[in-house]
């Protein structure tokens, strides 16, 4: 026979589950905004049947419903998705990082502009041109120096902000270490809680979506790789496991990061940060020194005019293999160790020979470089002359007016240089080339990062299509399941009226 109280408890089934639903729907609706959170679902079943009682088996046929529950509360998760995610957002981590640092180089050099190095390199030619009008005049004079130390000083400034952007990523990579390090271990408690909470057969949605969103942001640092065991994640980079289970398998110190790199660590924004300092950064000091020191050292080929007076003890070898030394009869190319050789070739207005034009220290040359100390207390020891005479005093002087050495100084800047690197060509041309690198690989590094955005927004567009609160779908639901609560209400009703009837109203007629 069937239960007469059945009606009632398929009813309170009824209530109970569409109660939970309409407080999901509530919980997500609250969560719409909050970061890394995952819609959530109740998980409707069929009750088990029941099946009318009888000795060994009912003669009736079928079984009876006993109505609607709820297995659990699920989030609406697509694992797919999740790893795209993580894959897309290390590169993004990588060529965001090179973009920043590249655009940072772009100020720092600040070319193409009226204000930057090639300016004042202009400038410097330009004084010694002037020079070369007057050599004798303290006002040129004047100018070389004031022109020069313009130059040195922008070359010092650029090299100096170069250094300080290295030092700067050298620090930033100890802070992205911390915080790596602080994620691991809270992803590693995560885990374990999350285990003990789903082991008392409860579900711990909201504990996972905070593990998530830890390991998206993880994603972007380092290059990650994440399994699910019974645990909880497993997360290694490379070949070296950082988390198992409840456990943080290393403590990650930049030391630790800085002997991941091109190893176990092949991107991300640590890895960006690295190679910047060490590649990209330190191409472009290597540079800016090699242009330093080779247009104060580099060998270039000078054309020495006649009647040339090269000091006591200077002996050059000419191009044609010959040795020139003493006064010159006829013009010689000679190879001669940039503007600090060219400069000790000549001499200034007391008629000493020149003494080296620059100062610098080998290995920091653009950062180090300076006039000579003499040449700034004294600029009359500026040499501009390429002969001397003997007064009849005995005397060495310069001859007046001399401009010889001025005008060789002035041609260097249509010389070709031999540069460290192999390279030949002008100041003007290596500098030049400089600036040439620095926008394309400046340019290449933005649209990658800007092709790398677009793939990770495509990505995280379809994770929230799937995995997003929708007000409009929420609120439907919400309808939908006050609805379904409000007619097993009304069915609770009706079989408490029945009810009544059957205790309160049968077989009392006639009584």
């Amino acid at each position: 026979m069937r239960s007469t109280f059945g009606g009632l408890e398929i009813a309170k089934r009824s209530l109970f589950t569409h109660q939970a639903a309409l407080t999901t729907t509530g919980h997500n609706i609250s969560n719409t905004n909050t970061a890394g959170y995952t819609r959530q679902t109740v998980k409707f079943v069929a009750a088990r049947p029941m099946e009318a009682v009888g000795m060994q088996r009912s003669n009736l046929p079928g079984q009876s419903g006993q109505g609607v529950e709820f297995s659990g509360i699920e989030r609406i998760r697509e694992q797919f998705l999740d790893d795209q995610f993580i894959n897309e957002q290390k590169s993004l981590g990588e060529w965001t990082i090179r973009s920043d640092t590249l655009e940072k180089l772009e100020k720092v050099i600040n070319e193409p502009s009226d204000t930057g190095i090639r300016q004042t390199i202009e400038g410097f030619w330009n004084a010694w041109q002037e020079l070369t009008k007057n050599p004798d005049s303290m006002t040129n004079r004047v100018l070389v120096k004031e022109r020069t130390i313009a130059m040195t000083d922008a070359l010092n400034d650029t090299a100096t902000k170069l250094n300080d952007l290295s030092k700067d990523l050298t620090e930033n990579v100890g802070v992205k270490a911390q915080q790596i390090d602080t994620i691991l271990g809270q992803v590693a408690r995560l885990n374990n809680e999350i285990f003990r909470v789903e082991g008392l057969g409860n579900d711990a949605n909201d504990l996972r979506d905070q593990r998530d969103l830890l390991v998206d942001d993880l994603s972007k640092m380092i290059n990650i790789s994440v399994t699910e065991q019974t645990s909880g994640y497993n997360i290694t980079m490379g070949n070296a496991s950082l988390v198992e289970g409840n456990t943080k398998q290393v403590e990650v110190t930049p030391a630790y990061l800085e002997a991941a790199f091109n190893g176990n660590m092949q991107t991300g924004e640590v890895y960006g940060m690295i190679l910047s300092r060490d590649s990209i950064v330190k191409s472009y000091v290597d540079e800016l020194n090699t242009m330093v020191k080779s247009m104060v050292n580099g060998q270039v080929e000078i054309t020495l005019p006649a009647n040339t007076m090269l000091p006591t003890g200077v002996t050059l070898t000419a191009t044609d293999g010959t040795t020139v030394t003493g006064t010159l009869t006829a013009e010689k190319t000679v190879r001669v160790n940039g503007l600090n050789g060219l400069h000790q070739l000549g001499y200034d207005m007391n008629g000493n020979p020149g003494a080296p034009f620059f100062q610098m220290t080998t290995g920091s040359e653009a950062a180090t470089l300076k006039l000579n100390q003499s040449i700034l207390d004294d600029v009359f020891t500026i040499a501009a002359a390429n002969r001397t005479y003997v007064d009849e005093e005995g005397n060495t002087k310069v001859v007046q007016g001399s401009n010889e050495l001025a005008l060789l100084v002035a041609g260097l800047r249509n010389k070709k240089l031999e540069y460290t690197s192999g390279q030949t060509g002008t100041v003007d041309d290596f500098f030049r080339s400089i600036i040439t690198k620095l926008g394309i690989e400046g340019q290449e590094a933005h649209r990658q990062m800007a092709n790398q955005q677009v793939l990770v927004e495509h990505v995280q567009s379809r994770r929230q299509s799937v995995s997003g609160v929708s007000l409009d779908e929420e609120m439907a639901n919400m309808i939908k399941y006050q609805h379904a609560y409000n007619a097993a209400a009304r069915a609770m009703t009706t079989y408490d009226e029945m009810l009544d009837k059957v205790i309160n109203g049968m077989g009392v007629v006639g009584r």
